[in-house]
């Protein structure tokens, strides 16, 4: 079923609207719950509150890429789960790696500005993704994104360890070199 009538279910408030979407789009949304919680049981309660989610936005909300759409409720949700497990057992992983990673480049979103100051990044950051050469752009997004660690992209793209943790600082540079010159704190 194509996504217009999908929607077009939730917005009928048909429960069939869950079980469209789970059809066409569990299995990208586990993946990416999977990617950051390492865990099945744990990718699929995300996987099922992003369906709750999904049915309490929408209406009012009416997203125009309903993947995009679900993908961002999975990876909130699952960075939430995330950051309460690793309190309650200080586990290590990607996901403060990955971080770490981001922490040079990336602002600090303490100040009082920073709501607009993250709609500013997220231009910013589109304009960056798009300039980025293809393989670059896959890397970068499957790190920062689906937090997927060094040694699985370089199994995935063919490449060694090292060429992809190059790419990846290479392009953190970039990134703030970018952000720099639109006067953005790092």
């Amino acid at each position: 079923m194509d996504d217009g009538k999908i929607i077009e279910l939730y917005l009928d408030r048909s429960e069939q609207a869950i079980t469209e979407t789970s059809r066409k789009y569990g299995r990208y949304c586990h993946y990416v719950a999977y990617s950051i919680l390492r865990s099945d049981q744990d990718a699929e309660e995300c996987v099922n509150d992003t369906y709750l989610r999904a049915w309490n936005a929408i209406p009012p909300h009416r997203p125009r890429r309903l993947q995009t759409f679900l993908g961002k409720i999975t990876r909130n949700l699952s960075l939430n789960r995330w950051e309460k497990l690793s309190a309650e057992r200080r586990g290590a992983g990607q996901i403060p790696m990955v971080l770490d990673e981001l922490a040079e480049c990336v602002p600090d979103g303490e100040s009082a500005e920073s709501a607009v100051e993250d709609m500013v990044i997220r231009d910013i950051l589109r304009r960056f993704l798009r300039r980025l050469p293809d393989e670059t752009r896959r890397i970068f997004v499957r790190r920062y994104w689906y937090m997927s660690s060094v040694g699985e992209i370089a199994k995935q793209y063919g490449l060694t360890e090292n060429q992809v943790a190059v790419t990846l600082f290479r392009a953190r540079k970039k990134l703030k070199t970018m952000l720099e010159k639109e006067d953005i704190r790092v």
